[in-house]
């Protein structure tokens, strides 16, 4: 490990320290990644990418600390919320289709038996020939 990613280590805990005692000084002083990487004087993907260990940590202080949970864990789970009900909304949907197929499906059946039973009892002309109706 080089000088500079001790540097930029040593930073970085000292940056979240700062976060959690709600003491920023180089940012906005919100509890995320960017706010942490400003904060340490870190661009945001090296944060991500040279220090993914120490992000975590930072995730894990503030639940831990803070009793609050990470700004990007809460938007992921109101995703997760709204496409849980996406789901099921489909899901729905898809029943209600299903459905009304059925009850189609039912009612040409019944207007094809009648159209030929109809037919049966039609007078036919000499060029026309009947349609055979359903065996039974």
């Amino acid at each position: 490990m080089n000088q500079q990613h001790q540097d930029e280590r040593i930073r970085i805990r000292q940056a979240m320290d700062r976060l959690l005692a709600g003491q920023a000084t180089a940012s906005n002083g919100s509890l995320g990644v960017v706010a942490l990487a400003a904060e340490a004087g870190v661009h945001h993907i090296a944060l991500m990418k040279r220090h993914a260990d120490q992000k975590n940590e930072f995730y894990e202080r503030v639940r831990n600390e803070t009793q609050q949970i990470p700004e990007s864990e809460r938007r992921l789970r109101e995703t997760v919320s709204k496409l849980k009900k996406t789901i099921a909304n489909q899901k729905s949907e898809i029943e209600d289709l299903r459905q009304q197929v059925t009850r189609l499906a039912l009612a040409a059946a019944v207007l094809t038996q009648d159209a030929g039973r109809r037919m049966k009892d039609a007078p036919i002309g000499d060029n026309i020939l009947p349609f055979p109706g359903p065996r039974t």
